[in-house]
């Protein structure tokens, strides 16, 4: 996850002292579906130009097909979490970067796992998650980023910015996969920690006009709908 704009946040970063809480506690209510974060970008990883980068895509096709073993195309990719556990990632970051990293955060495990699933065969799109948390928790990332000299820009008090993929199993229907978690998203999942607080598929229009179908719940493409 990369703004150039929140390069300027690395040095206000608050510890878990300053921000004291216990046990968890449901986000606020935010003004629109979409916070803070309503007209964010999806992760990109860059490339350089040069066979590093085109040498590591290839690899990374080539390991997910060696993961799968001839399994459902349908299996998420739960080989990235063993690769690359999720924490503070700087960015921008090149493919031969970011399949080579042990720690990497949700934009780069979304991009890896987008390329796994239309390797595949599959349609698959990019998802953007607002989720809730605890303000216990969003201290100690904050913390964590902190250390790690990058922004911490997707926690907005106990809410956070995350990235997935949602990935097209029907004619219209549709599974959103979370390569950070290593699991699929449960549509029927209750409000609570952790969960989905709001959701956008990034996606042509004209490829669903009416949206996806995600369990009972349609959503129309683009935009951030409220969960």
């Amino acid at each position: 996850m990369y703004l150039v704009e929140d390069k300027a946040k690395r040095a206000d970063v608050r510890t878990s002292e300053q921000l004291a809480g216990e046990g968890f506690m449901l986000a606020t209510p935010i003004a629109s579906p979409g916070g803070k974060w309503e007209h964010f970008p999806n992760s990109h990883i860059s490339h350089h130009g040069k066979a590093c980068c085109d040498i590591a895509h290839e690899w990374l096709i080539a390991y997910d097909f060696a993961q799968l073993n001839g399994g459902d195309i349908l299996s998420g990719p739960r080989w990235m979490r063993e690769h690359s556990a999720w924490g503070p990632s700087a960015w921008p970051i090149h493919w031969c970067e970011a399949v080579d990293a042990k720690i990497v955060d949700c934009g780069v495990h979304a991009a890896i796992a987008q390329e796994a699933f239309v390797a595949r065969g599959l349609r698959a799109f990019r998802a953007q998650f607002i989720q809730r948390y605890s303000a216990d928790a969003a201290a100690s990332w904050r913390e964590s980023w902190g250390k790690g000299d990058v922004s911490d820009h997707w926690i907005d008090g106990d809410a956070i910015y995350h990235e997935g993929n949602a990935v097209v199993v029907g004619d219209d229907h549709v599974k959103l996969w979370d390569g950070s978690a290593g699991w699929w998203i449960n549509p029927r999942g209750e409000a609570g920690y952790g969960s989905l607080a709001a959701v956008r598929i990034d996606a042509r229009v004209d490829s669903f006009a009416t949206g996806l179908l995600w369990g009972n719940r349609r959503i129309p493409l683009n935009l951030w709908v409220e969960i």
